[in-house]
């Protein structure tokens, strides 16, 4: 499986004159691969909690959710702001990821946020023990 990992560190969108111009799926696609891709997005909510989710278009799909246009978690957590983004070729493999960080805790999906792949690996390793 090929895929790149955005890590992303942003302010409230809402205060960025420009905020959905990210050049992400331009930038990371494989030189000599002509294809669509696939994001996995974590949002930080204005009442400090995360939400994950997939989609082919992340700067629509986060125009979407400040805007509200999307109904669900984000619409009265509103502002939110992108903390992280990875990139897939397949949407199966995107949607396989964003299930598997919908399982982790809010320590683990911390630490993948802030890229600590030491402590990302601990709470990996710590599941289930007391």
């Amino acid at each position: 499986m090929v895929r790149q990992a955005h890590h992303e560190r942003m302010g409230s969108i809402l205060s960025d004159p420009n905020p959905l111009i990210l050049s992400l799926s331009k930038d990371q696609v494989p030189e000599g691969i002509d294809h669509m891709a696939f994001y996995v997005y974590i949002l930080r909510c204005s009442d400090g909690s995360y939400y994950t989710g997939h989609t082919d278009n992340l700067e629509a799909r986060l125009a979407a959710h400040q805007s509200g246009a999307i109904p669900g978690y984000t619409f009265k957590r509103r502002p939110v702001s992108l903390v992280f983004s990875e990139q897939f070729l397949s949407r199966e493999d995107a949607f396989e990821r964003e299930r598997q960080i919908k399982g982790w805790s809010r320590v683990k999906k911390e630490a993948l946020i802030e890229g600590d792949w030491g402590r990302l690996a601990k709470h990996a390793r710590s599941r289930g023990k007391t």
